[in-house]
């Protein structure tokens, strides 16, 4: 039986993993993450990876199971869950500024109340009233303030979990009945010093943590603007044109962007943002792309240039063929990637989301032997409430679960705003490690675009002539070098005479009659003489000679220009002590020229490499004990960028090379891949820094809490400010890559 391609097509789609994110509620701490991403990992082919930071996960399935039943184990978890649509994947979770209104009110309320049971506790007046006022005061605090902490605690010990939720729902709780019971009851008899009440505890505290959720809150709200304001780049609506039926009168329309459909001509005017992806087909303008690619300088266009949704037209009125249109677009595919990159976790991540993980329930056990040791100690019940309460509170983990997300959604945010896509978390580690790095020539180091750069014709003919006769045989052809002829005998104004009987020479040229007489375009093998002054004119590129009757007219150089900023890349790579290698499948002449132009020595040249070798010089580098970089944009650096320790393809490249890469560079300049790898380096010195804070802090502080140091108080207002230094610090990389 014969299997048709839809037949085999259709196999493979059965068996291919599907994949869906989720937008997920009620997460507080790393240890609510961890529990989710465990909880899903458990079912049969199902990998799973959660954020704290950006509230979602991704989810890897076989197509056998059904995303209900995702959704259903994640809220059997006590969490919200949702799949995120196409249209909103980088929208900022809608619940957000809900819940910090929420977290403002509550806060404000409980500081308010919290000041006067403070000085009411603390002050020098005593009266029999004081501590009922103090408990009336209290209780609106401990019940309605800090309902989200105990509502959170209540449904993770529904299933048998705990979470930072937890130890302050236990630690606030534990402080106000410990006084109500004293205020109620009475000391016993002969013991005066029980007498004393913590609800100034119980009432600071949920101040000092409403606070710092709030402060956190905001200060992620922050981390993710970048990609609110990436989103915010694409138009809302478009004006496109319309031809009538019958009368064919063109008349402009505008609908919601939504509407917009491939094929659709549309109209930018000065000022307004290009609604999608598409070619140029009337006007000429300059494109302002820098909120997308981190190009400063705007690119002229004309009839025929591609232009990109989000970018901004900044002169003439320019008419516009949409050639990709809602997910399949420019922008839509780098929010995709920065998405991808921000919800997956780095090695350092997941070492604290499995500390995490165990860590609330090590706290719980070491407050309880810490309540037993001092009440036997200093056979004070009240003492011993106290101290346990303050190991609770301090404890909690928030800064180490925000530690490594926060850094990443900045982080990456602040690339996608300087045209620099990260696709993973892993890369940042793998990025600290290179120490040399590869350079694609044509297309990385030079523009990628085949030009005319040198023209010469023998003495008595015009170099006008030769062009002409050029133009007219390679017109008939589709290499780069006779369309690169033929793009300047346009230029020049040149229409070259009709060409007959063309024929290709494989690897040496071409041939065609003009008029009566057979003109060869090609290597210097098909004339039998060529004049010296042709020979000694020729350049770095490739030089092609024109002539008749066995003796070269003329020569034509094609070259390929550097990019203007491929020096100063190549010589800042070199002062963050990297080893700079050329990579060419050009003549070793060629690219060596190339290499001195930009600052690369001669014997770090790579030349004549076929297309299908890259990935085994690549290999051979990595033998010798380095740790590769690859940078390139082709079809034939795929399997070399894949190969590398860390792959950057540059953005105007070819889709199977951007796919191939670890990091996407979109503006087409080489002083992107410096900026990558300073931005990567710097992201990871911040989660470094983080991750040594909140370990240390946590460290530290529970040894201090349990010797009776600290005051429950104090433990909350630290615990607050720890996590809203960690979210501080990350915000930081915000002001990285400075112009």
């Amino acid at each position: 039986m014969t299997v048709t391609d839809e037949q085999r097509s259709a196999a493979e789609e059965g068996t291919a993993t599907r994949s869906v994110d989720l937008a997920i509620t009620g997460m507080t701490c790393a240890s609510c993450s961890a529990r989710i991403e465990k909880k899903l990992n458990k079912l049969d082919g199902v990998t799973a990876s959660v954020n704290l930071a950006t509230e979602k996960g991704h989810v890897e399935y076989p197509p056998e199971r059904d995303v209900e039943d995702i959704l259903a184990t994640v809220r059997s978890t006590g969490y919200g869950a949702s799949v995120i649509e196409p249209q909103a994947r980088m929208a900022p979770p809608e619940h957000t500024h809900v819940r910090q209104d929420d977290l403002r009110r509550r806060g404000v309320v409980a500081g308010a109340l919290a000041l006067v049971v403070l000085v009411l506790a603390m002050g020098p007046w005593q009266f029999t009233a004081n501590p009922w006022l103090q408990w009336l005061l209290t209780t609106p605090v401990v019940l309605w303030c800090a309902w989200p902490f105990h509502r959170a605690a209540a449904l993770n010990a529904r299933h048998l979990a705990s979470t930072m939720d937890t130890l302050v729902s236990i630690g606030v709780s534990a402080a106000y009945l410990w006084s109500l019971a004293a205020l109620l009851l009475g000391p016993a008899e002969g013991t005066r010093a029980e007498a004393h009440y913590y609800f100034e505890v119980a009432a600071v505290v949920t101040a000092f943590l409403l606070l710092g959720r709030w402060l956190e809150s905001r200060a992620q709200s922050e981390g993710r603007s970048a990609l609110t304001e990436l989103m915010d780049l694409g138009a809302k609506d478009v004006a496109v044109q319309r031809i009538h039926s019958g009368t064919r009168v063109t008349t402009e329309v505008r609908i919601p962007i939504d509407d917009l459909r491939v094929g659709d001509h549309f109209i930018v005017r000065p000022g307004e943002k290009v609604a999608t992806d598409g070619i140029v087909v009337d006007g000429a303008s300059a494109i302002d792309a820098s909120l997308v690619t981190g190009e400063s300088v705007p690119v002229d266009v004309r009839p025929g240039d591609e232009v990109s949704a989000g970018t901004v037209n900044t002169s003439g009125r320019l008419v516009v063929e949409a050639r990709a249109v809602g997910s399949e677009t420019t922008l839509a595919a780098i929010s995709r990637l920065v998405e991808q990159a921000q919800t997956g976790k780095a090695q350092v991540q997941r070492l604290a989301d499995r500390v995490s993980a165990v860590f609330v329930p090590v706290v719980l056990g070491l407050a309880l032997l810490t309540f037993v040791g001092w009440w036997i100690g200093s056979g004070s019940a009240g003492t011993a409430v106290g101290v346990a309460v303050t190991v609770l509170i301090i404890a909690c983990p928030c800064a180490l679960g925000l530690a490594t997300p926060t850094a990443l959604l900045v982080g990456t945010s602040r690339g996608a705003q300087r045209g620099i896509l990260i696709k993973g978390p892993q890369v940042l580690e793998d990025t600290r490690r290179i120490d040399t790095i590869v350079l694609d020539k044509t297309g990385t180091i030079t523009t990628g675009e085949a030009e005319v750069t040198d023209l010469a014709a023998e003495p008595g003919l015009h170099p006008a002539a030769v062009l002409t006769a050029a133009a007219a045989v390679e017109s008939g052809s589709e290499h780069p070098i006779a369309a690169a002829i033929v793009a300047r005998a346009q230029e020049q104004g040149i229409r070259p005479p009709r060409a007959t009987d063309f024929e290709a020479l494989p690897g040496t040229g071409a041939v065609a009659t003009i008029k009566g007489t057979r003109v060869n375009v090609g290597q210097a093998e098909l004339f039998e003489e060529i004049p010296s002054e042709l020979l000694g004119l020729e350049r770095a590129g490739t030089t092609v000679f024109v002539g008749w009757g066995g003796r070269a007219r003329g020569a034509i150089t094609v070259g390929d220009d550097i990019r203007e900023t491929s020096a100063d890349a190549v010589a800042e790579l070199r002062y963050e002590g990297l080893g700079v290698y050329l990579l060419s499948g050009d003549t070793q002449a060629n690219a060596a020229a190339v290499a001195e132009v930009v600052g690369i020595g001669a014997e770090d040249v790579i030349a004549g490499v076929k297309p299908q070798d890259k990935h085994e010089v690549v290999a051979r580098l990595q033998s010798e004990g380095r740790v590769v970089a690859m940078v390139g944009d082709g079809v034939n650096d795929a399997a070399a960028l894949a190969r590398a320790d860390l792959g950057l393809a540059m953005g105007t490249g070819t889709d199977v090379a951007m796919e191939s890469a670890d990091i996407v560079l979109v503006r087409a300049d080489l002083d992107a891949v410096p900026d990558a790898i300073e931005l990567s380096r710097d992201t990871l010195k911040v989660i470094k820094q983080n991750l040594a804070w909140a370990f240390g802090y946590n460290t530290a502080a529970i040894p201090l809490a349990m010797a009776g140091l600290l005051n429950p108080m104090i433990a909350g207002g630290a615990m607050a400010l720890s996590s809203v230094l960690v979210v501080g610090n990350s915000l930081r990389l915000r002001r990285s890559l400075r112009d």
